[in-house]
C-alpha cells in the first residue's frame, strides 16, 4: 500500500495549514474534531494498559468531551494513567510522516480497522454514536478520496490532533488553574493521588512528549518544505 510521496507545492502546504486549523480551532469545528481527538486520547489510556498486561474492560465516549477507560490487572495503572494527552500528538506526528512518506493509504486503513475494533469495548451509548461517526468519515476517506489526495488529507489530519493535542493539554492546564472543581477529572490530579507526584510534574511531562512530538512532525515535514522552497 506505498505509494510514491506526494509532490506538495507551496500553495498546498497553506491549504494544508488552513484546513487542519479549521478543523482544530474553531469553536464550531472543535465541538466535532475534539470528540475524535477524546477517541485517540482513551486508547492511548487503553493500548498502555495493555503493554502492561491489564485487562481492559471497557472505554466510555461522551459529547462533552470527556472519556473513560477501565482497566483491572496486577500491575499498576500509571503508565496506562500517563498516555491519554500525548498520545494525538503522537499520533499526529505519525500520520505527518505516514502522509509525507507515500504511506497515507496504509495509515488510513490500519486507523479505520482500529477504529471499527474499539467498538467492542465502547460502554455507553454516547460512545457508540461518537464511534461510529468516525469510522463512517474513516472509511469514507480510505473509499472514496482520490488517491493522489490521500496523502494531503493524512497531513490535515495529523497536522489537526497536534494542534488538538495542545489544545487539550491547554484546558486541562486551565483546570489546575482557575477551575479547580474539575480536578477530579483531570489525569495529571489522579497521577499524582496515586505515585505521590506532583500534578505540576505530571503536566510538564505531558507538555514534554506533546512537544517532542510536534519537532518529530516538524523534522518529517522538512523535506517536503524544502522541495518547496526549492
Amino acid at each position: 500500500m506505498h505509494r510514491p510521496a506526494p509532490a506538495v507545492t507551496a500553495l498546498e502546504v497553506v491549504l494544508i495549514l488552513l484546513a487542519a486549523a479549521a478543523l482544530s480551532v474553531p469553536r464550531g469545528s472543535w465541538r466535532y474534531f475534539g470528540l475524535y481527538v477524546t477517541i485517540v486520547h482513551e486508547l492511548g489510556h487503553a493500548f498502555a494498559a495493555l503493554m502492561t498486561g491489564r485487562l481492559l474492560t471497557g472505554i466510555q465516549l461522551r459529547f462533552d468531551q470527556s472519556g473513560t477507560t477501565s482497566s483491572t490487572g496486577r500491575a499498576q495503572a500509571v503508565w496506562a494513567g500517563f498516555w491519554g494527552y500525548p498520545v494525538p500528538a503522537l499520533l499526529g506526528a505519525a500520520l505527518v510522516w505516514s502522509g509525507i512518506n507515500g504511506w497515507a493509504s496504509a495509515a488510513l486503513s490500519a486507523g479505520s480497522i482500529l477504529l471499527v475494533l474499539t467498538v467492542l469495548f465502547i460502554r455507553n451509548w454516547q460512545g457508540l454514536l461518537i464511534l461510529a461517526a468516525a469510522v463512517v468519515v474513516a472509511g469514507a476517506l480510505v473509499l472514496f478520496a482520490p488517491d493522489a489526495f490521500l496523502g494531503h488529507l493524512t497531513l490535515v489530519l495529523g497536522i489537526a490532533l497536534l494542534v488538538g493535542a495542545v489544545r487539550d493539554w491547554l484546558n486541562l492546564l486551565s483546570v489546575h488553574l482557575r477551575r479547580r472543581h474539575q480536578l477530579a477529572s483531570s489525569d495529571a490530579y489522579l497521577l499524582a493521588r496515586s505515585t505521590g507526584v506532583p500534578a505540576a510534574v505530571w503536566l510538564v511531562l505531558f507538555g514534554a512528549v506533546i512537544a517532542l512530538a510536534w519537532l518529530g512532525a516538524a523534522a518529517a515535514a522538512l523535506p517536503a518544505l524544502t522541495l518547496v522552497a526549492a
